[in-house]
């Protein structure tokens, strides 16, 4: 067949092989780039696609504050809004060693965590990436691979010296799994639906915790799972511990979530449980389903739309779709992929390495709108290194603007759902904070400001008493750990099949403590 207007195509061959063609139309200091005015022309059109009006937040708030009573109330909600039966926030005092396994959306981390009360404790930790098949494959080989990541752990932390197991210790494990899972006791968790881009097979249904301990026992480690438990609980846990006016816990990273402590008396689908209502319980909102199927209150593009219907769970996880780190880079490619259908980008050029999908990194948008050079020499070697492409520089202040919108979007949808948690629960008025977590917050440069900028949108004046830190990049990796306290469940007016625990959620106090929004109330 002949080559596509992008320079490149393929033939088949009689032996059934495919032969790849990439085409030049003219030498490469003839080709005729896109001019500046002819960029400025088509980013007008995506500013209009991708800019978020105060009004229309202030819609989708109200949405999703409606939303997210519904899930409290009810049963199989789009937005789960689901029950820890986490109670309470923790003492500051508790000591001892824990094992956590904390199975993220793009990395396995095991740790050691020494508690030393006051505040006090020392960390082990190790990171393991996934790859793409073992996310795919099925489950319980992707658990089985994380009790060989936790046995190698272990064999390679043994010693006298601090900060390491002693030879047979025997230690509890808290799991954070950051996947949405129904749960009627701490230590079990049926997994809802993967998201973030996870479908292991035989998974989904099944109880996850009794999954890995089947595994753990495959590999004969002298481990009790004690917990499982969702990352952002655990965040909300461990910014409350840093700072007590933390209310509520928000991770932008690979996916996105929220957590808060919700009054029982609030949470009707509970009622029956005959828990104390006028206890706290954590609730694990699992909010990137917000607005899912039906589609009617986000500002969905046709971009999105291809994300969605390409995407191994259509129709699922929308509001997720639209702000995490997994998608940003492929809505980018998507808006670059048309203007090279429409003859505006990259004439003449093989651009065959760019029509794979999820190719260009949310880490390149990232580097992007970093970029110091007058030249944009960072997006210059992005598309040399990567994609073989010669660009103009009116094209890379095109894509780093490109960028900009996306970037802007998703952190201003950030805004609109923590802006849902502050209304429902009333916290404008008398002041919070909120922890946040996730490597699209702490890496993506201006993502924090752009809420920031959001939340004083929805909220007006008020909107200016929100106060927030936001770090600069560290190698300090935020760490989990559970501290079970079997002692807790005889003090506790909950049923018996109920466990209940304290958890907290570990790193460096220098970068926690600035790692929250401020909601103050006017002075």
């Amino acid at each position: 067949m002949p080559a596509s207007r992008r320079g490149s195509g393929s033939v088949t061959l009689p032996t059934g092989q495919t032969l790849a063609i990439h085409t030049r139309t003219q030498d490469e200091e003839d080709l005729p780039h896109a001019t500046k005015k002819t960029m400025a022309d088509h980013l007008r059109k995506y500013e209009s696609l991708f800019t978020l009006t105060p009004q229309r937040m202030r819609m989708i708030v109200e949405a999703f504050t409606e939303t997210l009573e519904l899930g409290l109330n009810k049963t199989n909600q789009i937005v789960p809004m689901i029950p820890t039966y986490v109670f309470g926030w923790p003492s500051g005092k508790e000591t001892g060693d824990f094992l956590a396994l904390d199975l993220g959306g793009t990395n396995l981390r095991v740790c050691l965590v020494t508690l030393q009360g006051e505040g006090k404790f020392e960390i082990t930790q190790t990171k393991y990436r996934l790859t793409e098949e073992q996310k795919q494959e099925d489950g319980q080989k992707l658990f089985d691979f994380c009790a060989e990541c936790l046995k190698t752990f272990v064999e390679t932390n043994i010693g006298e010296g601090p900060g390491q197991l002693k030879p047979g210790q025997s230690l509890p494990l808290g799991f954070t799994f950051s996947y949405p899972c129904s749960q009627e006791r701490i230590d079990h968790g049926e997994l809802i639906r993967w998201t973030k881009g996870f479908g292991a097979t035989n998974t989904e249904g099944r109880d996850v915790a009794e999954m890995f301990k089947k595994s753990l026992e495959k590999y004969e480690l002298p481990i009790q799972l004690t917990a499982l438990i969702n990352d952002t609980t655990g965040t909300l846990i461990a910014s409350h511990y840093v700072n007590p006016r933390t209310k509520i816990a928000v991770i932008f990273g690979t996916g996105c979530n929220a957590a808060y402590m919700e009054h029982v008396k609030d949470i009707g689908k509970i009622e029956h449980l005959g828990i104390d209502p006028g206890a706290e319980m954590a609730i694990n909102c699992e909010w990137g389903a917000f607005d899912s199927f039906e589609h009617e209150h986000l500002p969905r593009t046709k971009y999105d739309a291809v994300v969605d219907d390409t995407s191994n769970k259509p129709g699922e996880q929308a509001f997720e779709k639209l702000i995490s780190g997994r998608y940003l880079g492929e809505i980018l490619r998507l808006v670059i992929c048309e203007l090279i259908d429409e003859g505006v980008l990259f004439l003449g050029q093989n651009t065959y390495k760019l029509e794979k999908p999820y190719c260009f990194d949310t880490a390149f948008l990232s580097l992007m709108e970093s970029d110091p050079t007058d030249e944009l020499l960072m997006i210059i070697g992005i598309f040399t290194h990567f994609f073989a492409l010669e660009t103009t520089l009116a094209e890379r202040q095109f894509f780093r603007a490109l960028a900009m919108l996306i970037g802007r979007r998703a952190a201003r949808l950030s805004a609109c759902g923590i802006a849902a948690i502050v209304s429902k629960q009333g916290y404008l008025e008398e002041g919070c904070s909120v922890g946040a977590d996730g490597s699209l917050y702490n890496k993506y440069p201006g993502f924090a400001d752009r809420v920031h900028e959001g939340l004083q949108d929805i909220f007006g004046d008020k909107g200016r008493y929100v106060r927030h830190y936001c770090p600069a990049p560290s190698a300090n990796l935020v760490l989990i750990f559970i501290s079970y306290d079997k002692k807790q469940k005889r003090r506790r007016s909950v049923p018996p099949r109920l466990s209940v625990f304290n958890v907290m959620r570990v790193a460096s106090l220098e970068r926690l403590d600035k790692h929250v929004f401020s909601l103050r109330p006017m002075l």
